[in-house]
């Protein structure tokens, strides 16, 4: 049992270093960098190779700030997030659930 224990415990300092090297990382990007998003680089490319190019469809409905558009995408990042947590869990239960029952 001893063992298992130890196991477990290298297994999560490893995870633990591993969240503080994701977390110290942007630290380490120079200050220079630009962030954008694929869309705005997907519009300059569109532009480079057809600088004519009209797109040919509006969104049916723009959030009124770029603060709405960051809540909107939180919340489905959230209940996606929520949607694989569950759904991971009800399956380690199942899983469980089958090998107690043997």
């Amino acid at each position: 049992m001893r063992h298992k224990n130890h196991r477990r415990w290298g297994k999560n300092a490893f995870l633990g270093l591993l969240a503080a090297a994701l977390a110290a990382l942007p630290l380490l990007i120079p200050r220079t960098a630009e962030f954008q998003g694929a869309d705005d680089r997907g519009k300059e490319m569109v532009h480079q190779l057809d600088p004519n190019y009209r797109p040919w469809f509006s969104p049916l409905w723009e959030p009124p700030g770029s603060e709405i558009e960051s809540l909107l995408f939180s919340l489905q990042a959230a209940l996606g997030a929520g949607v694989i947590g569950y759904s991971i869990g009800y399956l380690h239960a199942r899983r469980r659930d089958r090998h107690e029952s043997d």
